[in-house]
């Protein structure tokens, strides 16, 4: 009886996706230092730039995350003066993020996050969509795929 043995490290997909991911942040570190941002901060200002005025569980879902692990980054950003939360009228449950002028105006840098990826990287943007049209491709259908479905 003959014994498959895993692939190496090297061979997993799963870990050479992490392991770039973790590259990229630390690419785009310098730059959100200078912006003011961690890097979960820079995604939610994404979203809100995006579309302005969503409730925190839209905001979750859009960067897969628990509202419980949004909250206190939410509220780090308002002491920055970047958001501002306020109970949704309608549902007193639902708090809706804002961007305020200073969020708005932090949008005119957000470029030099990605033009610092192109640089260090030394690929065009077009490469980089493509990589990252792949990715969404394989994201997507991952989860599709059923839990525990082969």
């Amino acid at each position: 009886m003959s014994e498959t043995l895993p692939p190496t490290l090297g061979a997993h997909l799963c870990f050479a996706i992490y392991t770039a991911n973790m590259a990229v942040q630390r690419t785009y570190k310098p730059v959100l230092d200078e912006l003011g941002l961690t890097y979960p901060q820079y995604l939610v200002m994404i979203t809100l730039w995006s579309q302005d005025g969503m409730s925190v569980g839209a905001i979750a879902d859009t960067l897969s995350l628990e509202s419980s692990t949004l909250t206190p980054l939410l509220q780090r950003l308002e002491q920055a003066g970047l958001v501002k939360r306020q109970r949704d009228p309608q549902s007193e449950r639902r708090v809706i993020i804002t961007l305020t002028d200073q969020g708005k105006a932090l949008r005119a840098q957000a470029h030099r996050v990605t033009d610092r990826l192109v640089s260090a990287s030394g690929w065009d943007i077009g490469a980089l969509d493509r990589i990252n049209d792949d990715i969404r491709r394989l994201r997507a259908a991952l989860t599709q795929q059923a839990p525990g479905a082969a």
